[in-house]
């Protein structure tokens, strides 16, 4: 409405706004004044209770999408401690961000369909899915990338689930923070395939067969995935 102010100012400042118009006008004004008040009240007290999470509120802060009410939401809803959730999975598969759902006749089938999961959680996940989409970080180009194969809302969906991933891993770790893997990571990760690759086909022509394993390049160990 703000470029509109000229506009309303102009429709304001004629005949047709009575004493009855103001009054009813300023009976709004202090409807919306009393309500701006409550919220001030109610978000003193949650920062009151958050206290104790402030750290972790502040891990998942980093992550792009997420602020700090966000992060205060998903908390509240998944609390702090994940040795409830053994796995990332095991958390997304609670919060039921990502299940093969179809809809027939009014019914629900597939996977996931004997519930919709925590609503708060997906609110907040969804308004963090959007939020990241449109930023420059690896959780933006995930978006871009899923949704040229596949309608919006499955692509948010997808990009939601990896935030959910994401803050499972931070909360998991009191020491781990967000390290960002850039938006070119997916060519990164082509260009390194592509060349071991080709240097596999290299070794094959001299007569030798390789098996490859990925390894931790600050450790020299292997992935925890190839273990």
């Amino acid at each position: 409405m703000r470029g509109k102010i000229a506009r309303l100012e102009e429709a304001l400042d004629c005949s047709f706004v009575t004493e009855e118009h103001a009054a009813v006008l300023a009976m709004m004004l202090a409807t919306i004044d009393y309500y701006t008040a409550q919220i001030e009240e109610l978000t003193e007290k949650i920062a009151v209770l958050c206290q104790p999470y402030e750290h972790q509120i502040a891990q998942l802060d980093a992550v792009p999408g997420t602020g700090v009410t966000t992060a205060q939401d998903i908390i509240a809803e998944i609390g702090a401690d994940m040795t409830v959730f053994p796995t990332a999975a095991h958390l997304v598969s609670w919060a039921k961000w990502c299940p093969q759902v179809a809809q027939s006749g009014g019914k629900r089938k597939g996977a996931g369909a004997t519930g919709r999961g925590n609503r708060y959680v997906g609110a907040a996940l969804g308004e963090a899915a959007i939020s990241a989409a449109r930023t420059q970080t690896f959780p933006g180009a995930k978006y871009r990338r899923l949704v040229k194969r596949m309608p919006k809302k499955k692509a948010l969906v997808a990009t939601g689930n990896s935030l959910l991933a994401i803050y499972h891993a931070l909360l998991s770790d009191p020491q781990a923070a967000y390290t960002d893997l850039g938006t070119d990571y997916y060519e990164r990760r082509a260009s390194i395939r592509r060349q071991a690759r080709n240097h596999l086909r290299g070794l094959q022509r001299l007569g030798y067969k390789v098996t490859i394993e990925p390894i931790d390049p600050a450790t020299g160990e292997l992935e925890a995935s190839a273990s």
